[in-house]
């Protein structure tokens, strides 16, 4: 099957994407080797890469919370339940994260009032956070592997012919 322009253009898209949020997510999980600071305003600034991974998927959201409670194949209904869960932790990771700000509020000029249940709970919301994200790239894993090669193995491997072409070229 042939993928149109569009679709793959779209794919290509998803990917990178993708890439970002994992490469964020993993700098952004270990605070005391960035800074706070940098914790803080890369997590703020990796919500648009978040929103456009949402709008990306939005056709495939959209048609299965419309099928949900319908004919649904039980792989896109856990699928939809994992991306909800993931949501809504994210969401709440957000939030107390915002409770707890020690840069972006302060740089602001906002203080919230100190309560000490928002920074456990942080943490406990960023670690379910990691075991869904974990269950969500299992669930994605043939579209991962599959999608590299096409889009980064592929094109760097017919690169390659090329390359000892141009050297044998030019060592004649």
């Amino acid at each position: 099957m042939r993928e149109t322009s569009e679709k793959k253009n779209n794919t290509k898209a998803k990917l990178w994407i993708d890439l970002l949020i994992f490469v964020v997510f993993l700098v952004a999980m270990d605070p005391f080797s960035t800074g706070i600071a940098v914790h803080e305003w890369l997590t703020i600034a990796s919500m648009a890469a978040v929103v456009t991974h949402l709008l990306l998927n939005w056709q495939w959201i959209s048609v299965v919370t419309r099928r949900f409670f319908s004919k649904l194949a039980t792989r896109a209904r856990l699928n939809y339940i994992l991306n909800l869960l993931l949501f809504i932790d994210g969401v709440l990771i957000m939030l107390t994260g915002v409770m707890i700000s020690e840069a972006v509020l302060p740089s602001l000029g906002l203080r919230v009032p100190l309560n000490f249940a928002w920074r456990p709970l942080h943490d406990a919301t960023a670690n379910l956070f990691i075991l869904l994200l974990g269950l969500h790239t299992a669930l994605h894993w043939d579209w991962i592997v599959r999608t590299v090669k096409r889009y980064l193995v592929q094109p760097f491997a017919r690169l390659k012919p090329a390359k000892q072409a141009e050297q044998k070229e030019a060592q004649a």
